[in-house]
């Protein structure tokens, strides 16, 4: 048997008993003598070069005798004996000695010690790789282990580049070299092994995402879902969630659980979590670390008021102390948890146990309604600080992304190291040691590095344009939409539709709005700006994934759930797959943003938007503009799962299958009336509201069953949706409305020129808008494929 054959031996009984937790590998109590006799029988040895071969040997059979010296049964025992796993520098304390008369040096040693690795004599830990220089191992290992497997997996990581292959490359050899395994018998648990190793030392573990999917796409792996799909943490039973919290009282531990698990079903799952966190965290954890001994939920006096006065503040990790905000609220829950108690204990005696004086007196929530108050007003604060600004914010958008588009097709035309000016700057394009291949078909997804020569400083020319982009089409949602972040996160193509009105033939263009938890599925009528916006994310993301848009699964973080796959909006290429963005990118590129307006705040400080504040924004214009409340919250209309059956032109049955189940999810936990079949009143209503929308100058994007509240006072009208063929009509009125105060002016018709100034105002809006429009469309949602919502008749 030679040493390549002999990798099923398994002879690992006596240095399992000494060494557990690590296996030894199947050449661990072999002679010296036996390991170098075999060492030449391993693929990739035999050489033309016969000074490389001895050079190995030389190198192996040092590394041999100096292990012997080390106490342990076996070669791995030795091994972790010497420390050789944690000591960087260990390899050169064995330079000394010589073999057959002949030195040994430091490069035999090295060479020597990767066939040792590859001959599975010693399995070094992954420790060893981060102390010491592997890169000849990285090269070898291919070649020896499992070398067909391996060049499967090079094919299929030609889409990735080099800087990504070279990392899977590299995990894969670590994890093979480390379990001692073929790749053919690594599973999910040796990647997720290694990821959990390296995290816990607080090191990126780099290259194992990708390790994952090149597995799993030339069938090695058994997986359905990527490495950062399968690694989320799912939701727990309220016994888990409250275990966390390790409270020693098993008394209140079990009443905490048994509440927690009677007000399970009528809670979603971030309200479970916040719950838990104030009763078994804030509350009782905190009971038992400062009054230890304690095991009932009557407490005394003391122990109540003192808990009350620590909650009233809130101790940071750098050792400072500030004001708790939510202490009412906290207050609130455990006064809630403790009256629950008594009042279930009047129906089922199995609660009366936990049935004792509430420690929060009603007088210790008063001020709850008053602190509610101030958030409102605080938050009314907000937007009046806001709503000025928001153009400014727009404009910086649009100029931050035309300045790296415009400088990313100049440096595209350079070719190799050289210089190019761009707006009077000078840079230097930067051409990458490991430029990689795009995968076939999907676009180019290297980075364009160039350098700016006054400042020194190198640049991603992709990853700037990319930010800029996302950031420029995530502002431009928010606020002509106004939905919440969650809603923009699960907008899908599949939520684009077209309804044409049967008698006119005009194309509204609706937007499906998925339910939040609490909320209810409502259409928007798209604006033009807005598909404008929409259809720029579609055709990019096409031209980025090849004329398709890629399915992906969101997460949601509150609900800890893995969405179906979908095609997403708002997505992005991470390494060789797709993404849903998360919260944090959106905060991060909306951040970003604000911080090049340079706005300040009243105090001097620097301003911040965040994605709520556009939906209040949204809310505050429509209502000023004379817009009701309980018409801007009223849903346009309601669409029935029939309406889903035109996108078979351009979607799969499976997916049209799993958009319908995800919607009927969503609509599962609304009361059924709010999804009835309208009448066809109802119906011959909802077709003449569109009917009457056109005017002079465009139409008028009022919400189904409004009526106009400005005496159709239309050019001062936020709703107004300005044509741009009657631009020319519109700079004629705003020219109009300038004659016309000048003359109010000289007889001194102060309120007329009050009026007409408010007019002129909105017209010179309304032509800024316009040419914003003019300078960001680049198709309309027909143009893309957008399916159509037939008429009423045609059902």
């Amino acid at each position: 048997m030679t040493l390549a054959d002999s990798s099923v031996i398994d002879d690992r009984t006596s240095s399992d008993r000494i060494c557990p937790g690590h296996p030894t590998g199947p050449h661990d109590l072999f002679t010296t003598e036996d390991i170098l006799q075999r060492l030449p029988t391993l693929p990739c040895w035999s050489e033309p070069d016969r000074s490389s071969f001895g050079r190995r040997l030389r190198g192996a059979n040092r590394l041999l005798e100096w292990l012997s010296t080390m106490p342990g049964k076996g070669w791995q025992q030795r091994w972790s004996a010497a420390g050789c796993d944690h000591q960087p520098c260990w390899i050169e304390q064995v330079t000394a000695g010589d073999w057959r008369g002949r030195p040994t040096s430091l490069a035999e040693l090295r060479a020597g010690l990767n066939w040792l690795f590859l001959a599975r004599v010693v399995q070094p830990s992954y420790e060893y790789f981060i102390c010491n220089t592997t890169y000849l191992l990285f090269e070898l290992a291919p070649r020896v282990v499992s070398a067909d497997l391996f060049a499967r997996v090079a094919e299929a990581s030609t889409g990735l580049l080099t800087r990504h292959q070279k990392e899977a490359n590299n995990t894969l050899v670590k994890i093979l070299i480390h379990t001692g395994k073929d790749l053919s018998q690594i599973n999910a648990a040796d990647l997720l092994e290694f990821r959990a190793w390296h995290r816990a030392r607080g090191k990126k573990p780099e290259g194992v995402n990708n390790a994952w999917d090149l597995l799993r796409e030339t069938g090695l792996l058994d997986a359905d879902q990527t490495l950062f799909e399968t690694s989320r943490t799912g939701q727990k039973s309220p016994s888990e969630l409250v275990d966390f919290y390790n409270l020693r009282s098993a008394n209140v531990r079990q009443a905490l659980i048994r509440y927690l698990e009677e007000r399970q079903p009528h809670l979603d799952y971030a309200s479970l979590r916040g719950i838990t966190g104030a009763l078994a965290g804030t509350f009782w954890a905190d009971i038992e670390r400062h009054h230890p001994g304690i095991d009932s939920l009557e407490l005394p006096e003391p122990v109540a008021t003192a808990w009350k006065e620590r909650l009233s503040f809130v101790h940071t990790a750098d050792g400072r102390t500030r004001p708790r905000k939510s202490k009412l609220d906290i207050l609130t829950t455990v006064r809630a948890f403790y009256l629950d108690l008594q009042e279930w204990a009047h129906n089922d005696a199995s609660w009366a146990q936990w049935a004792v004086r509430c420690p929060v007196r009603r007088g210790d929530t008063n001020g709850i309604v008053k602190a509610r108050r101030q958030a409102t007003a605080q938050m009314h604060q907000r937007v009046r600080e806001r709503l000025p600004q928001l153009h400014v914010l727009v404009d910086t958008a649009e100029q931050h992304l035309t300045h790296p588009q415009a400088l990313l097709a100049t440096a595209r035309t350079i070719v190799g190291n050289e210089q190019f000016t761009h707006n009077g700057h000078l840079y230097r394009r930067v051409i990458p040691v490991d430029a990689g291949t795009p995968r076939h078909g999907r676009g180019d997804h290297n980075t364009l590095p160039v350098e700016h020569i006054d400042s020194g400083t190198r640049i991603d020319l992709l990853q700037s344009e990319r930010d800029a982009f996302w950031s420029w089409a995530i502002i431009e949602t928010f606020r002509h939409t106004g939905v919440r972040i969650e809603e923009l996160l699960e907008i899908t193509h599949l939520a684009l539709v077209t309804y044409v009105l049967p008698d006119t033939g005009e194309v509204v263009p609706l937007l499906q709005i998925v339910p939040s938890k609490g909320n209810e599925e409502r259409l928007l009528l798209v604006s033009p700006e807005l598909a404008s916006v929409l259809a720029t994310i579609i055709t990019r993301l096409r031209q980025e994934n090849g004329s398709t848009i890629a399915l992906t699964s969101r997460y949601d973080i509150h609900e800890r759930v893995n969405g179906p796959y979908l095609p997403h909006l708002f997505q992005r290429r991470v390494g060789s797959h797709w993404r849903v963005f998360s919260y944090h990118t959106v905060h991060r590129l909306l951040n970003d943003t604000v911080t090049r307006t340079g706005l300040r705040d009243a105090a001097g400080e620097p301003l911040r938007f965040t994605p709520h504040d556009f939906r209040r924004i949204f809310a505050t214009e429509a209502v000023t503009g004379g817009l009701p409340v309980h018409i801007a919250a009223r849903l346009l209309g309601h669409s029935s799962v029939a309406t889903t059956q035109s996108y078979l032109a351009v979607f799969q049955d499976d997916l049209v299958r799993s958009y319908r189940a995800f919607l009927d999810a969503r609509r599962a936990v609304r009361p059924e009336a709010e999804y009835r079949e309208p009448t066809s009143e109802e119906w011959a209503e909802f077709e003449q509201h569109f009917q009457l929308r056109k005017l002079e100058l465009g139409t008028c994007g009022r919400p189904y069953g409004s009526p106009c509240q400005h005496e159709h006072a239309c050019i001062r009208c936020p709703m107004l949706r300005v044509d741009p063929q009657q631009r020319p009509r519109l700079v004629a009125i705003a020219r109009n409305l300038t004659d016309r105060i000048t003359e109010a002016r000289q007889n001194r018709w102060l309120g007329e020129v009050r009026g007409l100034e408010t007019s002129l105002a909105a017209a010179k809006a309304k032509l800024v808008s316009l040419d914003r429009a003019a300078r960001t469309t680049t198709g309309t949602l027909t143009d893309l494929g957008i399916p159509q919502l037939p008429p009423r008749h045609e059902h």
